[in-house]
């Protein structure tokens, strides 16, 4: 299981050294026409280079509102086909995503490149979000999730214990906000059943804000 954002470093220093290689032919063009013939011609790389500020400005604010989900990469697999010219690969992406506050989602993709792969299940976690109660760092009640041959069962623990539980179950913890779980996957261990066994569970949660409600009590009275 790695961070969405360690596959995507790398992308983005190239970008970085393409531009400062831009940015540095431009410079030395500019000063080569100040020394021969000052004011005979326009520059028109200063409005080129403006250009990329802009975009790298722009950028920056893109990287600032993805940070609002964390996102963690659960499962990469790739697939070939053996075609007349060759092999032809494909890959698919299972991604958790989620806030830290409660929301969280899971989403799969498929591409022919490992970065549209992410960018699919991402985009597919972002419409499938869901809340997930949490009572102080962990989840208000005991709780089992079934999903074809996988089984998982969550129990709430006290502060301190940490998140006791596999990738899977792990990364939506985490992803979710919860800090605090104790976890066992029974039967099968796909990591795709396990998610979806996963949010099984979180579907069966109950919310106490909803159960005072309907109890006509408030929340000191049902939490203690």
């Amino acid at each position: 299981m790695a961070n969405v954002e360690d596959l995507e470093e790398k992308e983005d220093q190239v970008e970085d050294n393409d531009t400062a290689e831009i940015s540095a032919d431009a410079s030395a063009d500019g000063a080569g026409t100040d020394a021969g013939a000052e004011g005979t011609r326009p520059d028109h790389r200063e409005g080129r280079g403006r250009r990329f500020r802009d975009r790298d400005r722009g950028r920056d604010r893109g990287d600032f509102v993805e940070k609002e989900f964390v996102e963690k990469l659960v499962k990469l697999n790739r697939t070939a086909k053996v075609v007349k010219g060759g092999r032809r690969f494909s890959f698919s992406a299972l991604t958790v995503i989620g806030d830290r506050k409660g929301r969280v989602g899971f989403g799969f993709g498929k591409a022919n490149d490992v970065s549209e792969a992410i960018r699919k299940s991402i985009d597919k976690a972002k419409r499938n979000l869901v809340k997930l109660p949490i009572k102080n760092g962990t989840i208000p009640h005991e709780v089992t999730g079934l999903f074809k041959a996988s089984h998982v069962l969550l129990k709430p623990a006290r502060s301190g214990t940490g998140i006791i539980a596999g990738g899977p179950v792990r990364a939506i913890m985490e992803a979710g906000g919860v800090t605090d779980v104790l976890s066992k996957s029974i039967g099968a261990s796909s990591q795709y059943n396990v998610v979806k066994a996963t949010f099984n569970c979180i579907s069966k949660l109950m919310d106490a804000k909803a159960i005072s409600r309907n109890r006509g009590k408030s929340l000191n009275e049902l939490w203690g």
